[in-house]
């Protein structure tokens, strides 16, 4: 089965932002069977590893300006700081909803703009302080964090497994020619009486064995990275849209 895409979008003729009522896309994930050969799966992957490093600077900023903007509350500092940090967390959150559109397939829907109720330099924090939105979105910068962590790191570990453990019979060959190694060595252990218990992977059944759990890692894996991604789509539509 083929995967197929409908993208609507429509943008506002005025300032470039996008319009609220834009935002229609739906790509069916692959058979499971195909995901790891697909452009579809490799997007999710490319998802959950380049999101480490936004999360980590978001992370960031959302904790600092918090703790600044609270430690000054008492002061008239502590209200722009918090201002900024809302305003941040609502840029934060447009990058994101970028990354969901571009690598997940998801549109959502940007929130409405802050509209101050009176005008003036106090007016704009006033209203940044009340923005539910952005307030939201700093949450998801939080809670978001330590799962961008678990995300990059499950998915980067079961890819390169299940493809080194698959491709294992085709660079077998290098542990006797260059290492001296019958085959890989899977361990080696004294034990304290002295003896020692080392286990090679040597043997043609041995070698297509870790072939099959290599190959098993890799048709997993689009299952998982699909788990784990869900939770940013499920998060980014309660957190990051209207």
């Amino acid at each position: 089965m083929s995967t197929h895409s409908m993208q609507r979008s429509e943008y506002d003729a005025y300032d470039g932002r996008e319009s609220h009522a834009v935002t229609r896309r739906t790509e069916e994930p692959p058979y499971a069977w195909r995901a790891p050969f697909t452009s579809y799966f490799y997007r999710e992957v490319g998802y959950t590893l380049t999101g480490l490093p936004v999360a980590i600077f978001g992370f960031t900023v959302a904790v600092v300006l918090f703790s600044l903007g609270i430690g000054t509350f008492v002061t008239v500092l502590g209200l722009p700081v918090l201002a900024a940090l809302t305003a941040s967390a609502r840029g934060f959150g447009g990058l994101e909803r970028a990354r969901a559109r571009s690598l997940l397939a998801l549109d959502v829907a940007a929130p409405e703009p802050v509209r101050a109720a009176r005008p003036g330099v106090w007016g704009a924090i006033t209203a940044r302080l009340v923005d539910a939105a952005g307030w939201k979105a700093v949450l998801y910068q939080v809670v978001m964090f330590p799962w961008a962590i678990l995300s990059m790191t499950l998915s980067l570990v079961f890819l390169c497994v299940g493809w080194t453990l698959a491709f294992y019979p085709l660079y077998h060959w290098v542990f006797p020619r260059y290492v001296d190694w019958p085959g890989y060595r899977f361990f080696d252990y004294t034990n304290d009486e002295g003896v020692r218990h080392v286990y090679y992977v040597e043997s043609p059944l041995q070698i297509a064995g870790v072939c099959l759990l290599g190959l098993l890692f890799v048709f997993v894996t689009p299952q998982l990275v699909r788990g784990l991604t869900n939770v940013n789509r499920f998060a980014a539509r309660g957190l990051l849209g209207r």
